[in-house]
């Protein structure tokens, strides 16, 4: 099996060579081990293979090298090397027809659970998309589901960070090798993560995070997935490319929608309008839409659920508290007019306050204290 690793390694660093023609070459020549001894005339029967792939297989030295000094790094920081016919490899992967040959993996994961799903967003995570993405992740941690991220800026570490709090398996996508963690304000969760979860990556350790790495990061994270949810973004960005590639997979893909006049809903609002994700304001509608047969635990138990002596208010959420004190339900209308403060701020401030187990969101957009 180590002789495989090293040839199939060696493989895919051959000019000319990607993940599809490396498993079209196995199968026809039975292993990777095999290919490097084929002859030339058995090569070139290989579909896709022409005379420019086969002058390119002989620079095999160098690969074999680089190989042999991945399998070295990998054994000695505990990576697994899974290659595309392994058990354990991501099945959801194999569906889609660029699955890499295989992905490197550190820490303690099963990459086939049922029910999983990734976040993403903008890496200029406003007020709203950071309490929105914790509230959703909570909600889905009580229904077992299973998180998968870019650990970038934004949107993709509050995702992580709210499923380490909820206990939450947890996968980070790198788009670079995992002997280093970009970005570096990040490797604590990288690190707290792999206890229930993994770091994978499809790139050798000493690969940078260059510019072109990030749109393969981001067709991993939609591939091992059952669903993308657009939490923020702007017009144009990685969440959308995310999203192009859920869609071109025939995964599900969710958006939540924001003010018009926000830069950072501007995305969702264009996934909406052009058909290419289906608008959600809840989690029960994502549950409803990917027909998932579980049955959702109230999330007040999964929070910290607190009595309202015991949590600081600022000066904003305490206006809306003092309201909401003077009767039993309120509509989100009847809370605008009450309290004085900007209309862009109340969602929010509610969605906070919920989060702090203040109040409790009720049917038909009502709100009540939670004491």
């Amino acid at each position: 099996m180590e002789n495989e690793k090293l040839y199939g390694i060696a493989l895919k660093l051959l000019k000319g060579i990607g993940d599809a023609t490396a498993r079209t070459l196995i199968s026809y020549v039975g292993s990777a081990e095999a290919v490097f001894s084929a002859s030339r005339g058995k090569l070139l029967k290989v579909p896709g293979v022409g005379e420019k792939t086969v002058e390119e297989m002989k620079e095999k030295s160098a690969a074999l090298q680089r190989a042999e000094k991945e399998l070295k790094f990998a054994d000695k920081h505990q990576v697994e090397i899974l290659f595309y016919y392994d058990k354990r490899y991501p099945k959801r992967l194999l569906h889609c027809p660029d699955a890499p040959l295989f992905l490197f993996v550190k820490g303690n994961v099963d990459l086939n659970k049922p029910r999983m799903i990734n976040i993403v967003g903008t890496r200029h995570a406003t007020e709203y998309g950071r309490v929105v993405t914790e509230k959703l992740v909570a909600e889905l941690a009580a229904c077992q589901v299973h998180l998968v991220s870019g650990l970038a800026f934004g949107i993709d570490i509050c995702a992580h960070k709210a499923a380490l709090k909820y206990d939450m398996q947890n996968i980070a996508v790198l788009a670079h090798g995992l002997d280093t963690i970009y970005p570096h304000q990040h490797r604590s969760v990288a690190e707290k993560l792999q206890e229930n979860g993994a770091l994978i990556s499809t790139f050798l350790s000493e690969t940078i995070p260059d510019k072109q790495n990030f749109p393969n990061r981001n067709r991993i994270v939609a591939g091992m997935t059952d669903a993308t949810i657009v939490v923020e973004s702007a017009i144009s960005g990685g969440a959308l490319i995310t999203a192009a590639v859920a869609n071109e997979y025939n995964r599900d893909v969710f958006a939540f929608p924001g003010r018009v006049d926000d830069v950072y809903s501007a995305g969702c609002l264009k996934l909406v309008k052009t058909n290419s994700a289906s608008l959600v304001t809840e989690t029960k509608d994502i549950i409803q839409a990917m027909n998932w047969d579980i049955q959702q635990k109230e999330t007040t138990s999964q929070m910290p659920v607190q009595s309202a002596l015991f949590v600081e208010l600022d000066e904003q959420e305490q206006q809306v508290f003092d309201c909401l004190k003077q009767r039993e339900k309120w509509h989100i209308d009847e809370l605008q007019l009450a309290v004085p403060l900007p209309q862009s701020l109340l969602p929010g401030l509610l969605l906070q306050m919920e989060m702090k187990g203040l109040l409790r969101a009720l049917p038909g957009k009502m709100y009540r204290l939670q004491l």
